[in-house]
């Protein structure tokens, strides 16, 4: 077995860290998150990091992947190098080969530590200063897409929120699947589809948002129009599980 890796030039003393990986990896019982992926947090060098560990992929797209595109460990990297102010900040990335086809995959930061995601605002009705939250929320995504970022992940566990003397710091991770070019309204309304939030919430961003940019009238009824379908094609789906369905 064979591998390619890239570390941050600021973290060159993590080099051994990152080749070793699966053996810190496999030695670490400490997972935050367990699906297709898997996380944990592992302490190196006095510091805290998020190891994220890809799914082996299938034999098509070990075919894919070595030979007509990125891995999804390799575009964390690049893309939170590319957004590091929007992101934690990135260490490197490691791949390995078995039969010259890429196997396991690798993607590691430093931990932000955070507060709380978006995702407990969203859920809990009585909790603290939420319309703050969801304005600070508002200018952040405008920054993001000032800078032409869309986040093709944005729903409420991918926003990672800390309180500051100054107000909040937001943060995005699980970012592999983004676009960066000029977002038109169209665009940046539907970004906030997939954030699962009621009309109320989403009006409070609207709002806010548009107060920062130039929208049309119809900026907020976008919003809620894109919110509204993929709710219902999420839902649809899960009825055809025969899964429990969200509002």
């Amino acid at each position: 077995m064979n591998y390619k890796f890239i570390i941050n030039p600021s973290y060159i003393s993590f080099q051994d860290f990152l080749i070793n990986i699966k053996r810190y990896f496999t030695d670490n019982d400490t997972t935050i998150h367990k699906a297709r992926n898997e996380l944990k947090i592992i302490q190196f060098q006095e510091i805290s990091t998020v190891v994220k560990s890809f799914k082996i992929p299938n034999i098509i797209n070990k075919i894919a992947y070595t030979y007509f595109r990125d891995s999804k460990a390799k575009k964390s990297y690049n893309y939170a190098l590319k957004i590091e102010k929007y992101t934690p900040k990135p260490i490197g990335y490691i791949e390995f080969y078995t039969n010259e086809l890429l196997d396991e995959s690798f993607f590691i930061s430093e931990e932000f530590s955070y507060d709380f995601t978006i995702r407990k605002p969203l859920l809990d009705k009585n909790f603290e200063s939420k319309d703050a939250i969801f304005k600070a929320f508002a200018r952040f995504t405008l920054e993001l897409h000032n800078d032409g970022i869309f986040h093709n992940d944005y729903s409420p566990g991918n926003i990672l929120i800390k309180k500051s003397s100054s107000g909040y710091i937001f943060k995005v991770v699980d970012i592999n699947r983004m676009k960066f070019m000029h977002l038109d309204e169209d665009m940046r309304a539907k970004n906030f589809a997939k954030l699962w939030a009621n009309d109320t919430i989403l009006k409070v961003i609207a709002e806010e948002y548009s107060k920062y940019y130039h929208c049309s009238p119809s900026f907020e009824q976008t919003v809620l129009e894109y919110s509204n379908k993929n709710k219902k094609i999420k839902n649809f789906k899960k009825r055809l599980k025969g899964k429990p369905v969200n509002d």
